[in-house]
């Protein structure tokens, strides 16, 4: 029988190729699997917000603010729904985690009063957006839907609005035409404006603009406050007083509304402002722990 004829050279190869394998397992060189191109790229993650779990919006609202935006609540006789009436109504939300909400409504002598407060998590499924970023964006489309302009920066001095929205140069005092009024003339003028018990017109106006919808800077990282007056029917008043604000990746909403009983008359958007403000103050604590 015919034996196959030995290769040296083929061995030899094998010897050398083994040999080499050895070699770079042995000085720590790269291994099979692994990928010198990728080594030491790292994805960072966007950080995730501050928070992870919502309050319980029915027990986020105390008595005494109830009592001072549903006066009509401790006229209730009856103390069982009184206390049903203190309770509130929870929203439907299939996710506390991520949404909650409460709901209150009390009739008195002088109006009809409702009171909403609502929760909302927010989370980014985008590894490259962070839970802020996402909500800061959310809360964007609410200033927009509510018809306010994104903040801008302070306007120079000299510098005044005009009706259209537009800006114009405010006129200087040396620059109008309108001679100046003599001491005695100017004497009497202040006397007359001193002895007046009404206010001019431009405070009235000035005190109207403070209450008109706008962003505020002084209640979470970013808020606004929106105010609606509408008629309901042919003559009933109902005013709607909407505070938005954001704290990290939750976006709190407040909605007062009110209609009056009595004919002709007109919930005081003052007074629901300032409710409604020192209710969103309470929940922004609250949550900043």
């Amino acid at each position: 029988m015919q034996r196959k004829a030995y290769v040296p050279g083929v061995a030899a190869l094998l010897a050398a190729l083994l040999a080499g394998c050895s070699s770079s397992s042995d000085d720590g060189g790269p291994t099979d699997d692994s990928n010198p191109g990728d080594a030491g790229t790292v994805t960072a993650a966007a950080q995730p917000g501050r928070y992870d779990a919502l309050p319980e919006a029915c027990g986020a609202v105390g008595r005494s603010t109830l009592d001072s935006l549903l006066p009509g609540i401790v006229q209730i006789p009856d103390e069982a729904r009184r206390e049903a009436a203190y309770a509130g109504q929870a929203t439907l939300t299939f996710d506390t985690d991520r949404k909650a909400g409460c709901r209150w409504k009390v009739d008195s002598t002088d109006a009809i009063d409702h009171l909403s407060v609502d929760f909302e998590r927010v989370v980014s499924y985008d590894n490259a957006v962070s839970d802020d970023s996402q909500a800061e964006t959310l809360f964007a489309g609410k200033v927009t839907a509510a018809g306010l302009p994104a903040p801008t920066a302070s306007r120079p001095a000299g510098v005044a609005t005009t009706a259209s929205g537009g800006t114009t140069a405010a006129p200087s005092a040396s620059s109008s035409s309108s001679p100046s009024p003599s001491p005695s003339s100017a004497s009497a003028s202040s006397s007359s404006v001193s002895g007046s018990a009404s206010p001019s017109p431009s405070t009235s106006a000035s005190a109207s603009a403070d209450l008109k919808s706008r962003l505020l800077d002084d209640l979470g990282d970013e808020a606004f406050v929106d105010d609606v007056l509408a008629s309901s029917g042919s003559t009933a008043k109902q005013r709607t007083v909407t505070v938005v604000f954001r704290t990290s990746n939750v976006i709190v909403t407040i909605e007062y509304e009110e209609q009056a009983t009595s004919l002709g008359v007109v919930p005081d958007s003052k007074e629901m402002q300032d409710n409604a403000r020192k209710l969103a103050a309470q929940l922004a604590d609250s949550l900043a722990g």
